[in-house]
């Protein structure tokens, strides 16, 4: 068995003026402001597709991802299932998500978003780990001026 381990970040602004829906893993949160960014800007999402993007060398978020959104595909589900597609006989084993954010809070969501992940990677849902930290005001995460998502994906294959 060959194993290989991915890891992927992704960090956004949140937008100036309200109006933009706030999603994570392709959840809605009830929050005034959405995240900056040509598409919907789901940082977890985004940080899964680039892990996967390690493992695999075929960058997806990029030239990819903004001719996508260029053809009007916002939803950054669609980025990621390009990104699984390119995976092939690579099995996922665990992905582990590391949120940093002052706001919203995480926790109250984390069960549902470990269920969007786990039905679109087709992966056990216990298979998916997420922890959220409000990064006590170091950075700007912390600070309240976006969020980042940091992804480490194991894959097997025999």
């Amino acid at each position: 068995m060959t194993i290989k381990t991915g890891i992927g970040q992704d960090s956004h602004a949140f937008e100036i003026k309200p109006g933009k829906p706030l999603i994570l893993a392709g959840v809605n949160f009830d929050h005034s402001l959405g995240l900056k960014g040509n598409s919907d800007a789901d940082v977890i999402f985004h940080s899964i597709t680039n892990a996967i993007s390690s493992v695999t060398g075929k960058n997806i978020l990029g030239s990819v991802a903004d001719e996508l959104s260029q053809q009007g595909v916002k939803d950054s589900s669609k980025y990621l299932q390009i990104a699984l597609n390119d995976l092939q006989e690579w099995k996922i084993n665990h992905i582990a998500i590391s949120i940093e954010c002052l706001k919203p809070k995480i926790s109250p969501q984390i069960e549902l978003m470990k269920q969007k992940i786990s039905g679109i990677c087709k992966i056990n849902i216990a298979d998916v780990g997420i922890t959220a930290t409000s990064g006590e005001g170091l950075t700007a995460f912390g600070k309240g001026e976006g969020i980042q998502a940091i992804t480490i994906i194991t894959v097997s294959k025999s």
